[in-house]
C-alpha cells in the first residue's frame, strides 16, 4: 500500500527562543507527491531538503503550513512512514535480524510475527545468508541493506531516505541504487529520496524536485522520462543549481 504526501504552505525555522529570533530554513512550500511515486529531492547542503524530509517523517515541527499523508495531517512520527538515514545506526550487539526485530517492537507485534517480517525483509534486500551476522561482520553496503530492511519490515506507506548511499563506494552505491529501484517497482511504495547528486537523482527517480537558497525553496520540478539519460534535462537541473 502507498499514500500520497502533500505539503501545504510548509515552512520551517530553527533556533527560536524567548531571546533569539528564529532562523528560517525552509520557505513556504507547496508540493504534492502522488501515491506510489518516486521523487528525488535534490539540492546543495543547507537548502532544506533534509528538513523537508524530517517534516514529512514527523520529526520536525512546521513553523507554518502542514504536511498530510493520505489526507491526514502529520503530527509526529508514525508507522505509515519509514526512514532510512545515511548513518546506519545499527546496534552493534544485535545481529542483522535482531536489529530489524527490535525496530518492530514498537508496533506490539508478537515475537513470531516480528521474526517473520525481519527474515522476509532481509531476504528482500539480499541478506538471507547474513541474518545472524553482527554489524562488525558486515560491509558498509550490507549494513545499509540492514537499515533498509529495518524500514521495509514495518511495511510503510511512505519510504523516506536521507542520502542513504552517500558514504558508500561507487560500485556499492550503484548496486544499492539498483536494489532500491527494484524494491520500489515491486512494492509501489511512495518514495522521497534526498540527494545532492544530479546523476543519482536522474538514475533513480521519476521526478526531480530541485531546492536551493536560504531559506530553501523549490527552484525546479522536472519529470524524468524513461529510457536513456537526457543531457538536456541534466543541463536544466544543473542550471538551477548554478553548476551548469
Amino acid at each position: 500500500m502507498s499514500r500520497a504526501v502533500r505539503l501545504e504552505g510548509l515552512a520551517v525555522d530553527y533556533g527560536r527562543t524567548s531571546r533569539r529570533a528564529a532562523v528560517p530554513v525552509l520557505d513556504r512550500t507547496d508540493l504534492e507527491f502522488p501515491a506510489g511515486s518516486f521523487t528525488a529531492l535534490l539540492g546543495p547542503s543547507g537548502c532544506g531538503k533534509s528538513t523537508l524530509l524530517g517534516a514529512v517523517a514527523g520529526f520536525v515541527r512546521p513553523a507554518a503550513g502542514r504536511v498530510a499523508v493520505g489526507g491526514t495531517q502529520v503530527c509526529g512520527p508514525g508507522p505509515d512512514r519509514g526512514m532510512v538515514f545515511q548513518q546506519y545506526a545499527l546496534f552493534p550487539w544485535r545481529t542483522a535480524r535482531g536489529n530489524v526485530e527490535f525496530a518492530l517492537k514498537r508496533f506490539g507485534l508478537p515475537r513470531t510475527e516480528r521474526r517473520r517480517r525481519a527474515l522476509a525483509a532481509l531476504a528482500e534486500v539480499g541478506l538471507a545468508d547474513g541474518v545472524e551476522r553482527y554489524p562488525a561482520q558486515l560491509s558498509g553496503g550490507m549494513q545499509q541493506r540492514v537499515a533498509l530492511a529495518r524500514a521495509l519490515a514495518a511495511e510503510p506507506d511512505v519510504l523516506l531516505l536521507d542520502e542513504p548511499f552517500g558514504a558508500l563506494d561507487a560500485l556499492t552505491r550503484t548496486r544499492m541504487q539498483e536494489l532500491l529501484r527494484r524494491l520500489w517497482q515491486r512494492t509501489g511504495t511512495t518514495v522521497l529520496f534526498v540527494t545532492h547528486d544530479i546523476d543519482e537523482a536522474l538514475a533513480l527517480a521519476e521526478r526531480v524536485v530541485v531546492l536551493g537558497g536560504t531559506p530553501g525553496r523549490v527552484l525546479g520540478d522536472h519529470a524524468v522520462p524513461e529510457g536513456p539519460a537526457d543531457p538536456a534535462l541534466r543541463a536544466r537541473i544543473a542550471g538551477h543549481l548554478g553548476t551548469g
